[in-house]
């Protein structure tokens, strides 16, 4: 019997299964669509952001690294504040049951950008540590539910 492994979490499940038994995720390719650019981790958070540089994206901003099918997706916080979560309201949304409705606020106050749970039932890491409020550095991970995000300042 042959086996069809998730590419999300890598569960092995039926090869008949059109969705991981573990996590959801959707195991068979979409259907071809609209192109778009993705990068890879590797890519954005090169040492000197030439990748960024060269795709014309400047920092600060958030990679999702992994998570959802997602990987590759390129968030831009607003100037001031900006709200992390699954309500489609947020400024950065994060469709997931594992992401509360107002999971995080990313707060940019002078040169400084910071992070701030919201009160979420699962939590906000940084650099694999749980935080209530932390200041964010450059190729900082976050992870946000199931979603893992690398903070890029360049």
């Amino acid at each position: 019997m042959s086996h069809v492994y998730c590419p999300e979490c890598g569960f092995q499940n039926q090869e008949a299964a059109n969705y991981c038994s573990k996590c959801g995720e959707r195991l068979l390719p979409d259907a071809p669509g609209e192109n778009t650019e993705t990068f890879s981790a590797e890519e954005v958070a090169d040492e000197h952001g030439t990748a960024l540089e060269r795709a014309g994206l400047r920092g600060p901003a958030l990679i999702v690294r992994s998570g959802g099918g997602r990987a590759g997706e390129t968030f831009f916080p607003d100037p001031e504040t900006s709200v992390i979560g699954r309500s489609p309201e947020c400024d950065i949304f994060l469709d997931d049951v594992t992401v509360s409705r107002k999971h995080a606020e990313l707060v940019h106050e002078g040169e400084r950008w910071s992070i701030r749970d919201l009160g979420s039932l699962n939590g906000t890491f940084v650099n694999r540590k749980r935080i209530e409020a932390i200041e964010l550095e450059d190729d900082d991970e976050l992870q946000i539910g199931k979603y893992r995000l690398t903070f890029l300042l360049r």
